[in-house]
This record gives C-alpha cells, sequence and structure tokens, in this order.
C-alpha cells in the first residue's frame, strides 16, 4: 500500500486500516470482470440454447451488475483519492480512471441492449 509522487523520492504508505477503501475498489473492479466474462458466456450458451423470438435477460443482467460494480468501484476511489494522496498537489488520478468512468455507460447500455435483444432465426 505505498505509493512514490512523480515529483518525490520518498514513499507514501498507507496502514491497512484507512486502505480498506482501497481493497473495496480492486474487489469491485474484480468483479466486474467476472460478471462481464460470464455475461460474454452466457451470451454463447443463449445463443445456442434461447428459443426463436427470446431475449437474453440473463445476459443483460450480469452485465448491468457489471456496470454498476465499475461504477461503484470507481465512486468509492473518486471518493477516497484524497486519502491515498492527502495534499500532494501534482498528483493526477490517470487513465485507468478515466477508463473505469468510460467502460460505466459503455457496460451499462450494453447491458440493456442484451435485454432488449431478441434471438433471431
Amino acid at each position: 500500500n505505498c505509493d512514490v509522487p512523480p515529483s518525490k523520492t520518498a514513499q507514501h504508505c498507507l496502514s491497512t486500516k484507512s486502505s480498506m477503501w482501497l481493497q473495496a475498489v480492486q474487489a469491485m473492479m474484480i468483479l466486474s470482470i467476472i460478471f462481464s466474462v460470464l455475461s460474454l458466456f452466457l451470451f454463447f450458451c443463449q445463443l445456442f440454447t434461447l428459443q426463436k423470438g427470446g431475449r437474453f435477460y440473463i445476459t443483460g443482467i450480469f452485465q448491468i451488475l457489471a456496470s454498476l460494480c465499475v461504477m461503484s468501484g470507481a465512486a468509492i476511489y473518486t471518493a477516497r483519492y484524497t486519502d491515498w494522496n492527502g495534499s500532494v498537489t501534482d498528483a493526477s488520478f490517470g487513465f485507468a480512471y478515466i477508463l473505469a468512468w468510460v467502460a460505466f455507460p459503455f457496460a451499462l447500455v450494453s447491458g440493456i441492449i442484451y435485454a432488449i435483444l431478441r434471438k433471431r432465426e
């Protein structure tokens, strides 16, 4: 649980108690990956077993759960970012943070599309 700011050589470490939110963010992101992979797997399973005209509800639900996990992880990180960096003025969120906020609406929209989608012949 240590970080080295770009302009400094000293490490900034957190105690275990104060980094529990960081573990929650990691858990949310891992859960979102699991839900997304399950969604893809369920889509292929439903593609071959679903009746004609049936909807991909289960796939959509898992994809929406993945998007909610991404949103929760990014929201927790946003709220607790100052705990990690403290009063560092030259710190930035980074590309992974932006990628998480971009992934949230894409996963949500794809989950809604899966739920609306009907199987064709």
